[in-house]
């Protein structure tokens, strides 16, 4: 068993009315806007329960193509980065947090895939 558990999926899209449409009648997925950083639309679902994993949806506005990542939660985003370029990998969204405490980063590993890496906040005590 992997200490490193993918935990997170993203789908971009330039479409994203039309891919919560499909997701939540294919798999009765619900989603609810949060917004993302950058101002634009990221909708988030808890997915699979209990059992699955969380995602969200990201409008991409048309500006990139779109995609379908998967996030491996880590404990050291920026540790993990290097690491992960020591292996062959290329950091393409540099480490960076978000409002909410939320480090994150996106590789693409050797062979040509998207891979994103998370942490999360620290837990507020």
């Amino acid at each position: 068993m992997s200490a490193t558990p993918i935990t997170w999926f993203e789908i971009g899209t330039d479409r994203p009315e039309e891919a919560e449409r499909f997701y939540g009648d294919l798999f009765g997925w619900t989603f609810n806007e949060e917004g993302s950083a950058d101002g634009g639309s990221y909708r988030v679902t808890g997915a699979g329960g209990d059992t699955g994993i969380g995602g969200g949806i990201r409008a991409t506005g048309g500006t990139s193509p779109n995609y379908a990542i998967l996030y491996a939660e880590v404990a050291d985003v920026e540790e993990t980065c290097r690491r992960a370029e020591a292996a062959g990998a290329q950091v393409v969204v540099p480490a960076r947090t978000t409002p909410t405490g939320l480090t994150l980063a996106q590789l693409i590993d050797p062979v040509g895939n998207r891979l994103g890496v998370f942490a999360s906040p620290p837990a507020q005590g």
